[in-house]
């Protein structure tokens, strides 16, 4: 269902806090475009987890500085590769999470993971979603989108992936580890969370994804 009317690349920015369904609607909205979805939350979570695997404390500079220069990160099909091998399966625990959401703050990570993501947008059409995408990545992005929902929603829906994958952990402790990541994701110095200049709002707490989706769509359309 490729758009007929469009002439030349274009560019979907999607951002909101975490468990807002950023990245189901986004490839969703990908799949139904036909264009290419990146997914920027698996690229900084690719790099907490490589920072876990080498032993890396967050105030290790140079070191940190060492290990991106050296670190690939690619996207085939809906899985991500760090350094050629593909991790999808390994980033999605609290520990990778609360890792990812450190090393987000810091210049240097944001620096090599922006600098890769706008190379990935490129000349072709894409939607990419994140947290600075729309105010930031991508800020001449010609259609930005902010989604958002009820902590109690968002944590309900991280809690239920996680269950659905055997990982044992209580609502309560993701809704918790949500709400710090929250806080940290929008007091950051660096380009932290907030709703882009002019983005379509949309709150997810009681729409099925199917809508969210038509939704953005139709803004586009």
């Amino acid at each position: 269902m490729r758009l007929k009317n469009m002439k030349k690349a274009f560019k979907i920015a999607v951002d909101g806090p975490s468990g807002s369904g950023k990245s189901t609607i986004a490839k969703k909205v990908a799949k139904k475009l036909e264009i290419e979805y990146i997914d920027t939350g698996a690229m900084y979570r690719a790099v907490g987890y490589k920072m876990i695997c080498e032993g890396i404390s967050r105030g290790e500079t140079n070191r940190i500085r060492e290990i991106l220069s050296r670190t690939e990160i690619d996207f085939r099909g809906t899985d991500i590769f760090l350094d050629g091998i593909c991790i999808s399966n390994k980033i999605r625990t609290p520990e990778v999470a609360k890792m990812a959401s450190s090393f987000s703050a810091l210049p240097e990570v944001r620096e090599k993971l922006v600098e890769l993501q706008r190379k990935m947008a490129g000349e072709k059409s894409i939607i990419m979603d994140g947290r600075d995408i729309g105010t930031n990545v991508l800020s001449d992005a010609e259609y930005k989108v902010f989604l958002t929902a009820s902590i109690r929603e968002r944590a309900l829906r991280r809690w239920k992936e996680m269950k659905d994958k055997g990982e044992e952990i209580s609502l309560k402790q993701v809704e918790d580890e949500m709400i710090q990541r929250d806080f940290n994701d929008a007091t950051r110095t660096i380009n932290p969370l907030r709703k882009a200049k002019g983005a379509l709002e949309i709150d997810t707490t009681e729409m099925t994804i199917e809508e969210v989706v038509e939704t953005i769509i139709q803004s586009i359309k």
